[in-house]
C-alpha cells in the first residue's frame, strides 16, 4: 500500500525558514509528480509547488521564497521555505501521482502544521 509521510512542520518566526520532507513508501512503479499543497483555516486547499520530472511550478505567492526538490531517493520530495510570512501559516500536505500495483492514483499525506508567529 502506498503511503506519503510528511515531516518538518512546526513553529517558525516571521522571516524564518523551514524545510518540509515527504517520503513515499510501498511498492512503487513510477512517481509521475510530487508536490505540496496547503490549507489555511477557512480557505480552500491550494497548490504551493509541484515537481514533474525536471519541471517545477510554484504558486505566485511563494515564488522566490520556496524551493521544491526531489531527493536522491526518488521517492522523496522537499519543500524549503524561506522568508516565511504569517500568511504562509497552514497545514501543508504532500501530494503525489503514483503508479503502483493499484494503477495510477493520487495520494495525500496526513498533513503537517506550519505556524508562523513571533
Amino acid at each position: 500500500q502506498v503511503q506519503l509521510v510528511e515531516s518538518g512542520g512546526g513553529l517558525v518566526q516571521p522571516g524564518g525558514s523551514q524545510r518540509l520532507s515527504c517520503a513515499a513508501s510501498g511498492v512503487i512503479f513510477r512517481i509521475n509528480f510530487m508536490g505540496w499543497y496547503r490549507q489555511a483555516p477557512g480557505k480552500q486547499r491550494e497548490l504551493v509547488a509541484r515537481v514533474t520530472g525536471g519541471t517545477t511550478d510554484y504558486a505566485d505567492s511563494v515564488k522566490g521564497r520556496f524551493t521544491i526538490t526531489r531527493g536522491n531517493a526518488e521517492n522523496t520530495v522537499y519543500l524549503q521555505m524561506t522568508s516565511l510570512k504569517p500568511e504562509d501559516e497552514a497545514v501543508y500536505f504532500c501530494n503525489a501521482d503514483i503508479t503502483s500495483w493499484s494503477g495510477r492514483k493520487e495520494y495525500w499525506g496526513q498533513g503537517t502544521q506550519v505556524t508562523v508567529s513571533s
